[in-house]
């Protein structure tokens, strides 16, 4: 049974590319999984080093600092990464799941007490803000304050005063941190040293930028998207709860079927075919993880979720050397939610959902829900 619409699938069969039309911007989206990952390798022809324009839509108006280490490419990228990437890999590491499993936990009691939960806004964005609390190593009371912005924190009406208010209070915890620095993420930043000298604050920014504003919104996504999915399979939950070590697969194909960003842009910086199409210097091109993830000749019923899929090359946290700083804490986030519905859910059933849909000029694509209320049985 097919399950995953994929609006990519003729054009990714055929030429490869589609066109992409945002306002007056027009770029050519590859496609196909061994196009996008051999693009994403070759920082040469398909630069990051292009401050806001890596996202789709560019962000000039929602932030006045580079994403660091995103908008870079190597050596400098490299260098940047290294000063972080120990601290994000904490995320795999037996203390670090025991607290994120305990605060699944609480919420996950408390909407059992209930007997229903409604997912995006009650376990998914609190999940993950109490345990982006772990991964920055601050008290869990500042969840309260991410719990509060709500879901799509920097787009739609009120996008430019909320980013406006995170760049507000990231500077206030770096004021905090170089007056006293800690083992914390903004303690750490300030006591690093970039190339033998300290990181600015516009560094600084930008590393923080990109823990908000790239890997906030993403996890709850996924989060909601896997319940909703178990919820409306009810075979497929009964095949997980028959043995709860099937859900480290299962959260791979999971991230891989319900991607949560589409694409995501690289500049060239010269003159460029790009499988037929040319782009000219400075202009963009997209690098559309959600095809290459249904590509068919990668992955078998490529339009089917199948939670024993082995191997999964999904590329759902990028590739090559910008692969994603927060992958391990997706993971144990998206595991430890499973886990534990496994172990204390009987079953799950869908009461009332609205579909998250992405609308372009180009496409229309499913991407899980805005809201999902599910009663537990």
């Amino acid at each position: 049974m097919a399950d995953l619409p994929d609006p990519f699938r003729d054009d990714r069969q055929t030429s490869g590319v589609r066109r992409f039309t945002l306002g007056e911007e027009s770029m050519p989206m590859i496609l196909r999984h061994a196009d996008v990952r051999q693009a994403a390798k070759d920082w040469h022809t398909f630069s990051s080093d292009a401050p806001f324009r890596v996202p789709i839509p560019s962000e000039e108006h929602l932030r006045s600092v580079r994403q660091l280490p995103i908008e870079v490419d190597p050596p400098e990228h490299t260098d940047y990464r290294k000063l972080v990437e120990p601290f994000f890999l904490r995320a795999k590491q037996p203390e670090f799941v025991t607290q994120v499993d305990a605060i699944s936990a609480r919420l996950l009691n408390e909407a059992l007490s209930r007997g229903r939960i409604e997912v995006v806004s009650e376990l998914a964005l609190p999940l993950q803000s109490r345990a982006l609390t772990v991964l920055l190593g601050v008290p869990e009371s500042e969840a309260e304050r991410f719990i509060g912005w709500g879901v799509h924190v920097f787009h739609g009406e009120h996008g430019v005063q909320q980013a406006r208010q995170l760049e507000s209070y990231l500077n206030a915890e770096f004021d905090r941190a170089e007056a006293n620095p800690g083992d914390d993420f903004y303690g750490v930043l300030t006591k690093a040293s970039y190339r033998g000298r300290p990181l600015s604050r516009e560094e600084k920014l930008g590393f923080a930028n990109l823990m908000f504003a790239g890997g906030r919104d993403t996890v709850i996504h996924s989060v909601a998207a896997a319940i909703g999915y178990l919820a409306e399979h009810p075979q497929s939950f009964a095949f997980l709860r028959e043995d709860p070590g099937r859900v480290v697969h299962a959260a791979e194909e999971f991230f891989r079927a319900f991607m949560p960003l589409t694409h995501i842009s690289r500049t060239c910086p010269v003159d460029t075919d790009v499988h037929g199409t040319r782009v000219g210097p400075g202009e963009r091109v997209s690098l559309c993880w959600a095809s290459a993830n249904l590509d068919e000749t990668v992955f078998e019923a490529a339009d089917e979720v199948r939670l024993d899929r082995r191997p999964n090359p999904h590329v759902s946290f990028g590739f090559g050397a910008h692969l994603c700083l927060g992958a391990a804490h997706a993971r144990t986030v998206m595991k430890s939610v499973l886990g534990l519905l496994c172990e204390r859910v009987q079953g799950m059933r869908v009461l009332a959902k609205r579909d998250r849909v992405e609308r372009t000029e180009s496409y229309e694509r499913p991407m899980g829900y805005d809201a999902l209320e599910v009663a537990f049985e």
